[in-house]
């Protein structure tokens, strides 16, 4: 049943948000990808220094990529809730069942835009194949966890105060620097380094990246300290939307 709900859910988002006018569904895939290849033609313009010698056109695909992961997510969950109020009527639709579905749906169109620029720049010689795609497919996948938790923490927690949606926004592009997007662990100093790892999100790139890049690259991460991280807050993002529960239903 709730297979079946979150499926109808995530069709009724997908003619929502982009109609069947043009391509349709299609700029699920089409937008982030278009995202991804302006960062890596722009990265390639400039010759960007990153910190190692790995190609900038990999870098750039490794590093935009996930930051589609974490960042897209909260920002379609957060006020989530109100605009689907109605739905919550339905017996079967349940709040998690909303969130669920607007993180797959992120969460479809990162992993499609990484997967389908990947083979193309591959087809292309643009870029070699991962040298352990299982580490690389590990990483993508805590990564989608990590954001997938953060953006029903930050959903639920905007329906009980109005100022997350004020500040995601901007929090969000400060910390995109620090994420690793732009560049690797080992290129920083120590001490700087061991601050900026306590970003769970750079953890799972260095993770990912070792995966992609490990004989060109010397990663950092820690990965029982993003596994806790991740479980702690998948618990309190589920705490959180219980507690606005109540409210949303009744109205």
């Amino acid at each position: 049943m709730q297979q079946r709900v979150i499926g109808a859910l995530l069709m009724r988002e997908v003619i929502t948000r982009y109609g069947r006018n043009n391509i349709g569904f299609l700029w699920l895939f089409v937008e982030p990808m278009l995202f991804t290849l302006a960062i890596t033609a722009l990265w390639t313009a400039t010759r960007s220094v990153h910190g190692s010698d790995i190609p900038i056109v990999a870098f750039a695909l490794t590093g935009y990529s996930s930051v589609l992961v974490w960042r897209n997510m909260p920002g379609r969950c957060i006020k989530a809730l109100r605009p689907n109020a109605s739905l919550l009527f339905h017996r079967q639709v349940k709040i998690i069942d909303v969130y669920l579905a607007r993180i797959l749906m992120e969460n479809i169109a990162a992993s499609t835009s990484f997967v389908v620029l990947g083979v193309l720049f591959w087809t292309i010689d643009w870029l070699l194949p991962p040298e352990d795609a299982l580490q690389v497919l590990g990483g993508w996948l805590l990564l989608g966890w990590f954001g997938a938790s953060l953006a029903m923490f930050l959903g639920a927690l905007s329906e009980s105060f109005d100022v997350v949606e004020k500040l995601w926004a901007p929090f969000s592009y400060l910390i995109f620097p620090l994420s690793g997007a732009a560049f690797i662990a080992d290129a920083l100093p120590e001490r700087m380094r061991e601050i900026v790892l306590y970003l769970p999100m750079l953890n799972a790139i260095e993770y990912l990246r070792e995966g992609y890049f490990g004989s060109k690259m010397h990663a950092h991460y820690d990965m029982g300290y993003l596994l806790l991280f991740n479980i702690i807050l998948t618990f309190l993002a589920i705490n959180q939307a219980r507690q606005v529960g109540d409210p949303v239903s009744e109205e």
